[in-house]
């Protein structure tokens, strides 16, 4: 938030182009490009005889308010155990699945809300295609030429304002002639007004969530007319068309909102400022946030001349281009500020764009890696605000999840298992052999402890953190149960997502539960209250099993020593304790940090998209820097003869397209530059050879500072330490601590 807009302008001049560009129109979805206003977003495809723009409504989603625990499922509990204490897995499996699931079994879906389609007359043979979405001022844009004549197209979807903003202008002799109409996913009611306004509404399902979407074009000069089917132009040198789309959503117990109401208020509000002033306050809105952090890691022109499509694969062929893994970067965070904002939905599976009402894994929030590492990088990279829409999440996930703390497992406080979906479901869903796992919620609650680690606010800690994090630690402190043997406290009935099944006491749930336990005490250390509470969370995760070195000298994944060597499954659940947790690294485990290196050889350099981002992040943490950027390159491959890779529009693919591993591959480049969880912000802690050169800017680490980063052939030039006059922090660089006091302006630092 320190950092001035003069610096990323530098960055501009220094070369790096901040855009996706391509010579054609897109054919396939994941050719087209996003564009987001938190609560909705959209897919411009930029064709030429007819457009297609798909959008969608962050709260439009099959179902409605309803409870998913299981009453009386607690009264089966004791007996899971038992059986898996006895190592009758299948007999457990069976049991749970009877007696002990959500009900009912699955979640509901995202949904697509439909098209904007424009189709334009006499408009074929076009030249000099180009189309581009600007991550600076997050516009997509498109311009071609017919028979000498110029036109451009551009689209937004304005955060402020509540709707989607496409203009289109004639800069020739030609005008524009089109028609315009709306797709509706769900066969709603169509309709146009003496306002020449289309208008789809309907309702998911009986009992469910209504909507409504309301578009209108405005013209200079020419026609405007409708048929009832479409609204047609006639001879116009420019248009603007507005899409507003709503819902009755209320809230995760209430579906009772007008969106009649609420769309054509916001088209009404969009259609006084006009298309200019519209724009204004979309590109300042967006450029408040993106231009906070900067990221220069060296050019290659050739490379950059290319359009992106052909870029990705000059970059799969071993072909140098550090300017990609910039690109990425920002685009990450483009793809951040344009799906998670205040008072919005958080980023699901697939952020805010979906095309499909039966979208895979329903496109909900998967809590076992995906939702979380969707914001791993927010804090870090100056985007603070956008971890706001996840904290209400949870807030609400809380309240559910108290209901499924009671029912399930007769316990205080709240859980989580590995999914939940707008009604905020909390208890296992589709099997008990990956759904039976308690520690979503705990996972979570590290992100309300990172906020007040990198923001230092009191007030924030307070209020909302520790009652959060508190009722999680309550449930553990009732939940875990004793090992028959050792007498050392298990989580369980869990597994280690998503391998081997229904278990006792997996490696995974342990790291967290220690983390949350331990933060929680100091978290209320901090706020000077519940000292006995303290004591016991402390106490507790003390008792709690301990990380274990197998035979093969790997990170055992579970309390039994029967890691496969060979198993290259794309989770290693088991070293979270790494990444994102802090509990091993090597100043304080070199053990276990060897152990856990050994751990990620045997699971291999392969994986889907959101697997190999979270691998840049292991290797980050294990210091190697040149394997880190390997993971990269990986994951940077185009689409196609095996799992993982980008699509053209830099979608991250699992396959399909899971937007994660963008922000996994953000939160990676991020670690090889700068670390903060070993005790100090060590800088370089993992350069790769790759970026000699370079620098970060406006990067923020926890103690509530930002720094400016430079290095030159491998070596750190100068670190620029911001924050609060007199805040102390210390700067870590090769081994060597030098503490640092922040000065009025910033404090320079150098070895």
């Amino acid at each position: 938030m320190l950092a001035t807009l003069a610096l990323f302008a530098a960055l501009q001049q220094d070369g790096t182009r901040l855009e996706l560009w391509y010579t054609k129109p897109a054919e396939a979805w994941t050719e087209a490009l996003p564009i987001g206003g938190g609560r909705i977003g959209a897919m411009v495809f930029g064709g030429i005889e007819e457009e297609r723009i798909q959008f969608n409504e962050d709260t439009l989603w099959s179902g409605q308010p309803h409870s998913y625990a299981r009453e009386g499922a607690v009264e089966h509990l004791a007996e899971i155990r038992r059986l898996l204490w006895e190592g009758k897995q299948q007999e457990a499996d069976e049991l749970a699945m009877r007696e002990f699931m959500s009900d009912p079994i699955r979640q509901k879906a995202y949904q697509n809300f439909g098209d904007l389609r424009i189709s334009f007359l006499n408009h074929a043979g076009a030249t000099d295609y180009v189309r581009k979405l600007d991550l600076d001022s997050a516009l997509a844009t498109v311009e071609y030429t017919i028979d000498g004549d110029r036109f451009s197209r551009e689209a937004f979807a304005s955060y402020r304002d509540g709707v989607i903003v496409y203009r289109l202008e004639a800069h020739g002799e030609k005008r524009l002639n089109f028609s315009a109409w709306l797709v509706d996913a769900h066969e709603g009611e169509k309709s146009i007004n003496s306002k020449n306004e289309f208008i789809v509404k309907g309702r998911v399902e009986e009992g469910g969530v209504r909507y409504e979407a309301r578009m209108s074009v405005t013209i200079e000069e020419g026609t405007i007319s409708s048929n009832g089917l479409t609204i047609t132009v006639e001879g116009a040198k420019s248009a603007t068309v507005l899409l507003a789309p709503a819902t009755s959503f209320v809230s995760p117990w209430s579906v009772n909102g007008d969106p009649n109401t609420r769309a054509m208020g916001a088209l009404v509000r969009a259609r006084r400022r006009g298309w200019e002033d519209l724009r204004k306050r979309h590109i300042e809105d967006h450029q408040g946030l993106f231009r906070r952090m900067s990221l220069d890691l060296g050019h290659i022109p050739e490379a950059e001349r290319l359009p992106t499509d052909e870029r990705l694969v000059r970059f799969a062929e071993g072909k140098p281009d550090p300017g990609l893994a910039v690109l990425l970067a920002q685009y990450g965070r483009y793809l951040m500020i344009a799906s998670s904002r205040p008072g919005t939905q958080p980023a699901n599976l697939q952020g805010i764009w979906n095309d499909s009402n039966r979208p895979p894994w329903e496109s909900k929030y998967t809590v076992n890696i995906n939702t979380e590492m969707n914001y791993w990088a927010v804090e870090r990279a100056n985007l603070s605000e956008c971890h706001d829409a996840l904290f209400d999440a949870l807030e609400e996930v809380a309240r559910s999840g108290a209901e499924v703390a009671r029912e399930h497992y007769g316990a205080r406080g709240w859980v989580l298992h590995h999914n939940f979906d707008i009604w905020r479901g909390a208890a296992p869903i589709n099997a008990a052999n990956h759904g039976i796992w308690q520690t979503g919620g705990a996972w979570l609650s590290q992100h309300f402890w990172w906020r007040w680690l990198y923001s230092q606010d009191r007030t924030f800690l307070k209020e909302r953190a520790y009652p959060i994090m508190k009722g999680a630690s309550l449930f553990f402190l009732d939940a875990l149960t004793e090992h028959p043997v050792t007498g050392e406290l298990v989580s369980g009935p869990s597994n280690s997502p998503e391998i081997g099944g229904l278990v006792m006491g997996p490696t995974m749930d342990h790291n967290i539960i220690r983390h949350l336990l331990r933060s929680t005490a100091d978290a209320a250390s901090e706020l000077g209250i519940d000292e006995d509470l303290q004591e016991e969370l402390r106490t507790t995760a003390d008792r709690i099993a301990k990380n274990k070195i197998g035979q093969y000298g790997q990170l055992q994944e579970w309390l039994e020593d029967k890691d496969d060597p060979n198993n290259k499954h794309r989770h290693v659940s088991h070293l979270w304790g790494l990444h994102p947790g802090e509990e091993i690294t090597v100043t304080k485990t070199p053990e276990l940090f060897k152990a856990a290196q050994k751990s990620l050889e045997m699971r291999g350099d392969g994986g889907t998209g959101w697997s190999m981002g979270w691998k840049i992040n292991f290797w980050a943490r294990l210091r190697d820097g040149d394997h880190a950027h390997l993971m990269l390159r990986n994951q940077l491959k185009p689409v196609g003869g095996g799992g993982g890779g980008t699509y053209p529009n830099m979608f991250d693919a699992h396959p399909p397209f899971q937007i994660d591993g963008n922000f996994g591959a953000l939160s990676g480049i991020l670690e090889m530059i700068i670390q903060d969880h070993d005790g100090a912000i060590e800088i370089l802690p993992a350069l790769p050879r790759a970026w000699p050169s370079g620098s970060l800017k406006g990067v923020r680490a926890r103690g509530a500072v930002e720094l400016d980063i430079s290095w030159k052939d491998g070596e750190m030039t100068e670190v620029v330490v911001r924050g609060e006059p007199d805040t102390t922090v210390t700067i870590r660089y090769r081994g060597n601590d030098q503490e640092v006091t922040v000065g009025p302006g910033g404090t320079s630092v150098s070895w």
